[in-house]
């Protein structure tokens, strides 16, 4: 593996940046400047721009309206998209049930969905987890009953990101208990607008809304929103979360945060406090560059036709841990600056003044995406058959 970029790579690279920089909106730049996260609106305008380049979906294969881009490609985009300041897309459309979709889905459903995913147009969210079944996801209860034409949903999901913002939602659902707990879910895609759906709100230890209860009562889903058949989804979700799992390691928005760490130090005011930040620094950076390095070869394996294995799980660990310890030094870094929250005047520089909301909300990433102990036991399993 080779991270020199050819001459072309390079034009590549120029081409994206120069985009970046006259593209990204102003008012958005501004809040991941801050540490901020956007909003609906401000998301939703970042990914139908997106969406209009032919680049939100650029890990599809050709066929399904991908650019076509090789590994390097997508890091150099990626990469360059993350140090202009442009938040990361929202995973649950292009990263999540869009792969579903076009491995697993009947040619109507690809015809369908994929396009309003494409464009950015349509927003999805992810209805796993339940109140007794979050690592352990083959205990869920939220149950499907097939009735004539359409299947009656009831049940609950929780921790749901953006299913205020939704407008459809990819779940895991029990159609039958008389087999295996795995042999009994299937995947169906749900419409947010449907009566009988009840969106609650959960206020994470940030203080902001990202996360929700979802309750289902009598909800009529069409049979040919089932992905597959009935008792696959156990398979699908499998094959979802290794993507889930990738994404999560979230290497180039690390580099992001660590050149904001990196001007954050410029502005101490004592040289022994600039020194001693910028030996913590280096550290990160280096463990940085060892994840950087594991995930692109990871990806690039992709390429060769080899599909995510372990390897998703050790990435999912090592990046969540680095995106704390980046977050939990800018706390650090920025001392008393730190302290206020985003509706606050800043004490000192500014680019503390969302070090402490960021480091709380943080704290979840070890968790989502299926917890890092959990991680640990499937490489215990799969790599060294424990």
């Amino acid at each position: 593996m080779n991270l020199d970029f050819s001459n072309d790579e390079k034009r590549f690279r120029e081409t994206i940046r120069q985009w970046m920089k006259e593209n990204v909106p102003d008012d958005i730049r501004s809040c991941t400047s801050r540490g901020a996260m956007p909003d609906k609106s401000m998301q939703q305008r970042w990914e139908r721009l997106l969406g209009s380049q032919g680049w939100l979906t650029t890990t599809w294969p050709e066929q399904y309206g991908g650019p076509g881009w090789s590994a390097t490609q997508r890091y150099i985009f990626d990469l360059e998209r993350a140090l202009a300041g442009a938040p990361p897309t929202s995973p649950f459309g292009v990263a999540m049930v869009g792969p579903v979709l076009y491995t697993f889905g009947s040619e109507a459903q690809k015809a369908h969905w994929l396009p309003g995913i494409q464009s950015g147009e349509t927003l999805w969210c992810q209805g796993y987890s339940e109140p007794n079944a979050g690592s352990d996801l083959a205990s869920l209860k939220t149950r499907a009953t097939l009735n004539g034409d359409h299947y009656l949903v009831n049940g609950q999901k929780i921790w749901t990101t953006q299913a205020h913002w939704a407008d459809m939602m990819f779940c895991l659902v029990r159609t039958d208990s008389s087999v295996k707990p795995q042999q009994g879910i299937s995947f169906l895609l749900i419409d947010m607008k449907t009566p009988g759906i009840e969106v609650r709100p959960i206020y994470s230890i940030d203080g902001h809304h990202h996360l929700n209860e979802v309750y289902f009562t009598d909800v009529k889903v069409p049979v040919g929103n089932m992905v597959g058949k009935e008792g696959m989804g156990w398979t699908i979700a499998k094959f979802l979360l290794t993507h889930e799992r990738t994404t999560i390691a979230g290497v180039a928005d690390i580099h992001y945060e660590i050149s904001r760490l990196k001007t954050a130090t410029a502005a101490l005011p004592t040289e022994n406090d600039k020194e001693q930040a910028k030996r913590r620094l280096a550290a990160l950076e280096v463990d940085l560059m060892a994840l950087e390095y594991t995930n692109f070869r990871t990806v690039a394996a992709t390429d060769e036709g080899k599909p995510f294995g372990p390897e998703s799980s050790g990435l999912k660990i090592k990046g969540t841990e680095l995106q704390q310890r980046v977050s939990q030094a800018m706390v650090e870094t920025g001392g008393l600056m730190s302290l206020p929250w985003d509706n606050e005047e800043p004490i000192g520089e500014q680019i503390f003044n969302q070090a402490s909301r960021r480091y709380n909300f943080l704290r979840a990433c070890t968790i989502y995406g299926g917890s890092n102990e959990i991680q640990k036991n499937v490489l215990a399993k799969m790599l060294l058959g424990l």
